[in-house]
């Protein structure tokens, strides 16, 4: 049966288990005569309709080094960009390629592409409502960092409606570790997203108080106040997330060892500042390398040989 990761919901608690393990396996292998090659032979699509560095840069290197083959296509220069329909799109580009990466804007095309892809898989590399690619590599993060998610506490500082939010908010509950959420009442978190069970026993909160979020906590989240798509309202989310800017003054507020992470890019001075970003609790760059292990675990996962 053909597998997508579309939301991060299509695993299980074992088969979440089971990818950071084998996310360790093939950060361990890498560069060895270990290393596995399940897409040789294959070529991917990659989707993309929004600016990227990190996303389009493993998913490249990944699909390489799996021994497949990346085809980009930037969305506005297919016939995508002029008006083709999604099943149309899905059903062509399927009997090309043994899986598609797609970053874009809205999440009805990503699943729009997996309901027309025949037996292509599709993974969701972004939309406005979830990033499942990311969320599950912080996840790999946290446990390469603790050893494990027992009594782990994270702390997310910002708009709480964003798609890292519902994605990390999901990720969680599948690790089970305790996900608190500080938001202000403009962007706080659907009421989807903190009470709905996908399978796994961590627990999501929500707090307008960012104190709160980083009392004892473990990790601290933060991510851009204006995301692609939302640049209209960049003068408005300025002034109502500034209180929950991750300053030097709220990592104080969190265990002395908490780690901090950022998925990138980062805006220094608006939600971090320099500071945070350079000091010792900063694990964003290892972070960063974890998306090239992760994501090749995902598409070996959904596409083996």
């Amino acid at each position: 049966m053909t597998r997508h990761l579309l939301t991060g919901e299509e695993f299980s608690k074992a088969e979440f288990e089971k990818l950071m393990d084998f996310s360790a396996e093939i950060k361990a292998s890498r560069g060895t005569a270990r290393a596995i090659k399940p897409l040789a032979g294959k070529s991917i699509g990659m989707i993309f309709a929004k600016s990227s560095t990190r996303t389009r840069v493993s998913f490249e290197v990944g699909i390489h080094e799996l021994g497949g083959q990346p085809v980009y296509l930037d969305q506005s220069k297919t016939q995508m960009g002029r008006g083709e329909t999604i099943p149309d799109t899905a059903r062509v580009l399927s009997r090309y390629f043994s899986g598609i990466v797609i970053r874009t804007f809205a999440q009805a095309d990503v699943e729009g592409l997996a309901k027309y892809s025949g037996n292509c898989s599709i993974i969701n590399a972004l939309t406005d409502e979830y990033h499942p690619c990311q969320a599950l590599t912080d996840m790999f993060t946290i446990l390469e960092k603790k050893g494990g998610f027992d009594g782990v506490r994270m702390a997310y500082l910002g708009d709480g409606a964003s798609n890292m939010a519902n994605s990390l908010a999901m990720a969680s509950q599948l690790a089970g570790i305790e996900f608190v959420i500080a938001a202000p009442e403009e962007y706080r978190p659907s009421e989807t997203i903190l009470t709905r069970n996908y399978g796994g026993t961590g627990k999501v909160f929500w707090t307008t108080k960012p104190a709160e979020a980083l009392a004892d906590a473990d990790f601290i989240y933060t991510d851009v106040w204006v995301s692609m798509g939302f640049e209209k309202e960049s003068g408005d989310r300025m002034r109502i997330l500034e209180p929950y800017r991750l300053d030097m003054a709220a990592l104080r507020k969190a265990k002395p060892d908490a780690m901090v992470m950022h998925c990138l890019p980062a805006h220094r001075g608006e939600e971090i500042t320099d500071d945070v970003m350079e000091s010792p609790n900063s694990i964003v760059f290892d972070e960063a390398e974890n998306r090239l292990h992760v994501q090749k675990a995902i598409m070996a996962t959904l596409m083996p040989d």
